[in-house]
């Protein structure tokens, strides 16, 4: 990143650093509910919110609370509310600005960045809104009047060019909307977005010959990096120009980890179907170029340390063009980084079917209601899209839904349709992967085994793999030496991972080894302190270390636990508090090999 690419970039966070004080940094949001204490909470909480509005300082009061529960629509309303008792706080009237264009309502948050404004505050992110908002409303000659008010450099050299140049578009003059534009030219890292708009302004202007010039050298020079949305566009246009092998090359050799893969095989799809006569313009008005506009400024800065600048400017750039599929994927993504998980999901239900977005969108959204645990929902969804879909992805998914929701029969039905629509790839190692794991779980061991291996040997070895056959063959006693050098193995690739030191040290321990299991199994306890099965082997560890109040203490711990696994034998547990543990492991097994593969292990010094 260039020296001045960062300066904008600090620029620009500092604009909205009433936002970022009060829902991403703050430490009481640190300490926030998790999502599902968020929906536990608000049901309880609603009434009391609702008393506490009654009043002006109990709006603000609510206010308060449903913005750090990053409840932004909620937070707005008790905000406005607090502010008709109160019109002259000008703290207030900051933040609800900010939090409102979070929300997209951009017409409310024009009211409040004008008052602020009014309030003395010299706010280039509060002009940036009343310029929108005045771009939408096809006043573009006040738009440019509200850029000019701009004082930052990074307004000035970088956000006000973009606008502008579509304000003179919508003003129906070209030649100064391209000239607007050159003030990008200066920067190296605005280069390709200079090119990508030069171009779409002559495109708008049918300027085909000046068009082309500005995509081919975008595609031609690697130093530009082609994003899936110069993708479409550029790709558009040769398709409306007659250059349709063209179009097909480009987005055959498209190439970005990034967008998932079914969104670029859905888009390369419209492309084949496309022909001169049938393929639509995708801008088509100034409003839908300067969303290219915010967009573009959104994703140049999208970084995690400071995620409101991406997500203030794609809410601006959706306000602009509503119909913006890949702006709300953006969003959306933003909204789960914020542990968001509903409000990314209202985002996704406005993205329509038709759209290249929708089936990437769905399974976002499936995978959504997983980490808010509603696996219900997760299994209709993704049921109801199999019946469109016949991809691994989805069939992988729903056999982990099923999986989770204790259901391994019906998640193996689920894994093999997976593994027969996925074919050959580098990753169906996971479907067997979970395939043995299901079959594990529904007592079918010899399947389990056979999937497990089959795993092993498509994944070269992975650690997941590895530590999951060996742990489950030490369970049952059988191919100790195998299981124990897998255990290492695995352990070499993933040696923070607490699920693997806890099967390491559970090995050692079995094998005789306490002391050394020691110091694996607390390495594995302090990274998961609330797994069960983890704190009863410790428990087993301590007893034979001579520390015996601790090894009860772990075990009343593990019975306190919650255990989702269902591994953990309470009856055991139990049995075990009263009367400890009265023999010993007793395993067979070869000494010397496992004394040579404990060598092995990282950072061993036996």
């Amino acid at each position: 990143m260039t020296m001045a690419r960062w300066t904008f970039l600090v620029v620009l966070a500092a604009a909205i650093a009433v936002f970022v004080s009060c829902s991403y940094t703050n430490v009481e949001v640190q300490n926030a509910p998790s999502p599902q204490e968020q929906q536990e909470s608000q049901a309880t909480t609603k009434k009391s919110d609702e008393e506490q509005a009654q009043k002006p300082y109990g709006a603000y009061l609510a206010g308060r609370v449903a913005h750090l529960r990053r409840d932004f629509d909620s937070a707005s309303d008790y905000y406005i509310e607090a502010l008709k008792a109160d019109p002259k706080n000008k703290e207030l009237v900051s933040r609800v600005y900010l939090i409102l264009v979070s929300k997209s309502r951009i017409d409310e948050a024009a009211v409040y960045a004008k008052q602020n404004i009014e309030n003395g505050n010299n706010d280039n992110f509060a002009y940036t809104v009343l310029a929108v908002k005045d771009m939408h409303d096809a006043n573009y000659e006040q738009s440019i009047k509200d850029t000019q008010k701009f004082d930052n450099p990074a307004y000035k050299e970088f956000i006000a060019p973009l606008l502008n140049a579509w304000n003179y578009v919508g003003l129906n003059e070209p030649d100064k909307a391209l000239k607007t534009l050159d003030a990008l030219k200066g920067e190296s890292s605005f280069k390709t977005i200079y090119h990508f708009h030069a171009g779409m302004i002559n495109d708008y202007f049918n300027r085909n010959r000046e068009a082309q010039k500005h995509y081919d050298l975008i595609i031609s020079n690697e130093s530009m990096e082609l994003s899936l949305r110069s993708l479409q566009i550029i790709s558009n246009f040769y398709v409306r120009t007659d250059q349709k092998d063209k179009a097909l090359a480009l987005v055959n050799g498209f190439n970005d980890e990034k967008v998932i893969a079914d969104m670029l095989r859905a888009f390369t799809k419209t492309v084949q179907n496309s022909t001169p006569q049938n393929a639509k313009r995708i801008i088509t008005s100034p409003s839908e170029g300067a969303a290219e506009a915010l967009f573009s400024i959104a994703a140049t800065f999208r970084y995690d340390e400071i995620i409101d600048v991406a997500h203030m400017f794609t809410s601006l750039a959706i306000y602009q063009n509503p119909n913006y599929d890949l702006a709300k994927l953006l969003l959306a993504d933003i909204l789960e980084d914020r542990q968001m998980f509903e409000d990314a999901n209202d985002v996704y239900e406005t993205i329509d079917e038709s759209s290249p977005a929708y089936y990437a969108a769905q399974l976002k959204k499936a995978n959504n209601f997983i980490k808010l645990n509603d696996y219900d929902s997760a299994e209709l969804l993704l049921k109801s899209l199999s019946l469109d879909y016949e991809n691994a992805q989805i069939y992988l998914d729903l056999g982990d839904v099923l999986r989770m929701k204790n259901r391994p029969e019906e998640a193996i039905k689920y894994y093999k349709a997976a593994i027969k629509a996925s074919g050959k790839n580098d990753s169906v190692w996971v479907l067997y992967y979970a395939l043995g794991v299901s079959y594990e779980q529904a007592g079918e061991w010899k399947k389990a085994e056979e999937a497990l291996l089959k795993a092993a040997e498509l994944s070269q070895n992975h650690y997941l793999v590895l530590n999951y056959l060996g742990y489950t063959w030490l369970k049952q006693g059988q191919n100790i030496n195998e299981a124990f050098t897998m255990i290492v193995s695995a352990y070499n690739q993933a040696p923070d991972d607490p699920n693997i030191n806890d099967s390491l040290g559970w090995a050692l321990y079995n094998l005789g080894y306490y002391g050394m299991a020691e110091g694996y199994l607390e390495k594995a306890t302090e990274a998961a302190p609330a797994n069960a099965v983890i704190s009863d082997h410790l428990g087993d560890v301590y007893w034979f270390t001579n520390r015996k109040n601790e090894a009860r203490f772990q075990w009343q711990h593990a019975l306190d636990l919650k255990d989702d696994t269902g591994e953990l034998d309470r009856k055991q547990v139990e049995a075990k508090l009263k009367g400890g543990i009265k023999k010993e492991p007793t395993l067979s097994y070869d000494k010397e090999l496992i004394e040579a593969q404990i060598k092995n292990i990282q950072g061993s010094d036996l």
